[in-house]
C-alpha cells in the first residue's frame, strides 16, 4: 500500500480507502448489500491490515445505518476506535422529513455532523464532503459552515464530491479559511467524463481526486458479460438504478477486454479495472466497497498488480472519451501553449482525430 498527502495538506491517505455502502442495508440500500457490525468489523480489520488507513462513508448510506455500523464494529474493537484510523463523511441529502433536513445550508450541515458524530462514536470526521451541489443555498454559506465546523474541531478537513467543474471552482473562490483539499468523484473505464473537467480541476487546484466506486457499482467485476446476466443476489440484477449507461453494447466490449487481460495475469476483471485507475494521471485513491471477505481481499490485491505498458494503453485506446467542443477545438489549435493539468485527454483526443 502507498501513502500519498491528502491534496495540499499533510495528512498521508492509502491508495485504497475502505467504502461503507454495504454497510446496514436498510432504508432502500438493502440492494447494495448488508453487512452486520460483526462482519464489518472483520472487514475493516482486513482493510487495515493491508494497509488502508482511512474508512469512507455517509449519513446518506442507509439513511444514517452505516455510519451506526461503522461506529459499533468500530467501538467493539479493542481499545475503541484507533488513533491512527481516519473516517469520512458526508451531508446534503435529506435522510429525515421536514423541508430543512437536506441541503447545503448552515442549518443542516451542522446539524448533519453532529447527527454523523453521534452515529460514529467519535468526536470528529477527519475529511467532511459536500455530497452534491445545492442549487438553493449560496456556496458562501455551506464553505463558512464547513469553516466553523473545523473551528469547532468537528471536522479536520472539507471536500467536495459530485460537482460540476464550474460548482467546484465557485466552491474554491467561497472557500474561507480552510479550502477544500479533496474531491470525490465517479470515474471508471466505462465512464471517463470527469476527464474534461473534474480530473484537471483536481491537478490544477491542487486537490486530492478519490473515486468511488471504481468498479461502477459492479459492473466492471467480470461477473456481468453479455450473454451471462446477473442474477438478484448482484445489485447490477436487482433493479439498482446507476450508474447509467449510455452504451450497453460498449459496455460488454468493455468487461470483455478487461476479462481477457485478467486472464492473462490470472486474475479478475475487478484486479485490472483498480490496478488500472491507480494509473491514471490525477487519481489519487479509489473507494472499494465489498460485501465480503473474498470481494474484499480481490480488491486488495490491485496494488499489486502491475500492467504492461502495452495493457494500459490498449485500455485507454478502447475506452477514451469522445471529442467534444471545446476539447476538440483546443486539439486542432491550441497545442502552441499546452495546459498541463488536462495534456493526456488533449493528446488522445489529437489521436483519435488523426492530427499526431
Amino acid at each position: 500500500m502507498q501513502y500519498r498527502p491528502l491534496g495540499e495538506s499533510g495528512l498521508m491517505v492509502s491508495d485504497l480507502i475502505l467504502g461503507t455502502i454495504p454497510f446496514g442495508g436498510a432504508n432502500g440500500f438493502e440492494k447494495t448489500g448488508q453487512v452486520d457490525p460483526t462482519e464489518a468489523r472483520r472487514l475493516i480489520d482486513i482493510a487495515r491490515e493491508a494497509g488502508i488507513n482511512m474508512i469512507d462513508t455517509a449519513d446518506l448510506y442507509s439513511k444514517g445505518v452505516a455510519e451506526e455500523t461503522v461506529g459499533e464494529a468500530l467501538s467493539a474493537s479493542k481499545g475503541g476506535w484507533p488513533e491512527d484510523l481516519l473516517i469520512t463523511s458526508k451531508a446534503r441529502f435529506p435522510i429525515g422529513e421536514g423541508p430543512n433536513a437536506g441541503g447545503s445550508s448552515r442549518y443542516h450541515l451542522i446539524r448533519a455532523c453532529e447527527a454523523s458524530l453521534k452515529r460514529l462514536g467519535t468526536d470528529h470526521i477527519d475529511l467532511y464532503y459536500l455530497h452534491m451541489w445545492d442549487g438553493v443555498t449560496p456556496i458562501e454559506e455551506s464553505m463558512a459552515a464547513m469553516d466553523t465546523l473545523i473551528e469547532h474541531g468537528k471536522v479536520r478537513y472539507c471536500g467536495l464530491s459530485n460537482f460540476n467543474g464550474w460548482q467546484s471552482m465557485k466552491a474554491m473562490a467561497a472557500a474561507g479559511t480552510h479550502r477544500p483539499v479533496s474531491q470525490q468523484i465517479y470515474y471508471t473505464p466505462e465512464s471517463r467524463e470527469a476527464e474534461y473537467e473534474l480530473i484537471p480541476f483536481g491537478r490544477d487546484q491542487g486537490l486530492n481526486t478519490s473515486i468511488w466506486s471504481p468498479l461502477g457499482e459492479g459492473l466492471l467485476t467480470g461477473k456481468l458479460r453479455r450473454d451471462r446476466p446477473l442474477d438478484e443476489n448482484h445489485r447490477q440484477g436487482s433493479g439498482w438504478p446507476e450508474p447509467w449507461i449510455n452504451d450497453r453494447e460498449r459496455l460488454y466490449d468493455i468487461i470483455d477486454m478487461l476479462v481477457e487481460i485478467g486472464e492473462a495475469h490470472d486474475v479478475s476483471a475487478a484486479r485490472v479495472t483498480l490496478a488500472w485507475l491507480l494509473s491514471r494521471p490525477g487519481v489519487d485513491n479509489l473507494v472499494i466497497a465489498a460485501r465480503n471477505e473474498e470481494q474484499l481481499t480481490d480488491n486488495l490485491a490491485s496494488v499489486d498488480l502491475t500492467l504492461t505498458e502495452d495493457e494500459i494503453a490498449r485500455i485507454e485506446r478502447a475506452t477514451r472519451p469522445a471529442p467534444i467542443y471545446p476539447y476538440w477545438h483546443r486539439a486542432m489549435n491550441g497545442t502552441d501553449r499546452p495546459e498541463p493539468a488536462d495534456a493526456e485527454l488533449i493528446a488522445g483526443m489529437r489521436e483519435t482525430m488523426g492530427l499526431d
